[in-house]
């Protein structure tokens, strides 16, 4: 498998359930998974929020690199890359910066990322030190390697979808977190019309699937568990043909619950899983089966993204693709064997626990490893 997949490596999951459901049936042109009926009951299950400091401690660590990017976009997008200091203090509100804060001292503070340039007695313009420049070369270069994962990605959104379909302005909330390029309505959205298009809709350009590959209809939690599975079998030297099943797991260390808190996270989890991309048309809302379906959709969903973390916002934008709870950071808060909510930072954010080791992401790509060469440039 190429080192850019999708498919996550992760230490030991906590699975979604303790079977898979994979059934599927022709339905239509793009051959998407048949309805399905299950069975309906109520949502019981309430679990207290708990601060832990490794996820926040991820937020915390990233406010500084999230000026310093700003700053750099600003800067790369003028000729040469260089620019005046007095033309870059009227981005002041841009950079949510006050107006007494001298814009001299600020870039200071980051010696190894930028380069103030003396052009005259009063004139001063800022660019970026050869090694930030390089890493930002570095990183357009990753980014067009990875076109073909990043297709991927937008296939897999867009299968996971009720309608098949969804807006470009919504796609544009996550398009940092997926690693997608700035302007991906206009490549990346046109280039491969045998997986998708750009159509118009009342509300404005979307994005609509117009190929169903099953092969791609496989869960990162499946994945997992299977890959999970197969191991164990080779260890034990068993060959045994049998449906995946979820087996419980010890809870992450430092989750620390009620025993009542525990007994309904382990009642919920034997819920048998029902994928993100079977269709949820016939599941009604408020049902414990449509809990089990939304987790599974944002566990997918983070799963796609670089970080393997999203902001809470981000997600309720997806609320009629996805027919998600209009509590959803209720629902994410319900779960903590599978996410952590953060309230670190401006808004809230949402990790995938189980990419997680302390506060270091157990799997990173090539464009997590500029970031964190980038980070020690600012912390130099």
């Amino acid at each position: 498998m190429p080192k850019d997949s999708v498919k996550p490596h992760f230490s030991k999951s906590h699975f979604l359930g303790k079977s898979l459901v994979l059934q599927e049936r022709r339905n239509g042109s793009l051959n998407i998974p048949g309805k399905t009926h299950v069975p309906f009951g109520p949502i019981r299950a309430a679990v207290k929020r708990r601060k832990e400091l490794p996820f926040d401690n991820v937020i915390q660590r990233d406010k500084k690199l999230k000026l310093v990017l700003k700053i750099r976009k600003i800067l790369v997008d003028q000729p040469d890359r260089i620019m005046s200091l007095k033309d870059l203090g009227r981005f002041r509100k841009d950079l949510g910066l006050k107006k007494k804060r001298r814009f001299i001292a600020l870039l200071r503070k980051f010696p190894a990322v930028f380069q103030i340039v003396e052009e005259g007695v009063f004139s001063l313009k800022v660019k970026l030190t050869p090694e930030a420049e390089r890493l930002y070369l570095e990183e357009l270069r990753v980014k067009n390697e990875m076109e073909d994962l990043l297709v991927v990605k937008l296939r897999k959104l867009l299968m996971m979808s009720l309608e098949k379909r969804i807006l470009l302005e919504k796609i544009a909330h996550v398009r940092t977190d997926l690693g997608l390029p700035l302007e991906f309505r206009d490549t990346i959205c046109h280039r491969y019309p045998q997986y998708f298009k750009v159509v118009a809709t009342a509300r404005g350009p979307a994005l609509e699937l117009t190929h169903w590959d099953p092969e791609l209809a496989v869960s990162a939690a499946e994945l997992n568990e299977e890959e999970n599975r197969t191991r164990e079998l080779e260890e034990k030297n068993l060959i045994i043909d049998r449906p995946l099943k979820f087996n419980r797991v010890k809870l992450p260390k430092g989750l620390n619950l009620t025993k009542g808190e525990m007994r309904k996270i382990c009642q919920f989890r034997d819920i048998p899983y029902i994928s993100p991309y079977s269709d949820f048309s016939a599941l009604r809302s408020g049902t414990i089966e449509k809990e089990k379906h939304g987790c599974a959709i944002v566990h997918e969903m983070l799963s796609l993204t670089l970080e393997k973390r999203t902001l809470v916002d981000h997600l309720t934008h997806f609320r009629e693709e996805f027919r998600f709870s209009q509590q959803l950071r209720g629902m994410l808060i319900r779960h903590p064997d599978m996410f952590y909510v953060s309230l670190k930072g401006d808004r809230d954010s949402v990790f995938l626990r189980e990419a997680y080791r302390n506060s270091q992401l157990i799997d990173r790509d090539r464009l997590m490893i500029i970031k964190e060469k980038l980070h020690s440039l600012v912390a130099e």
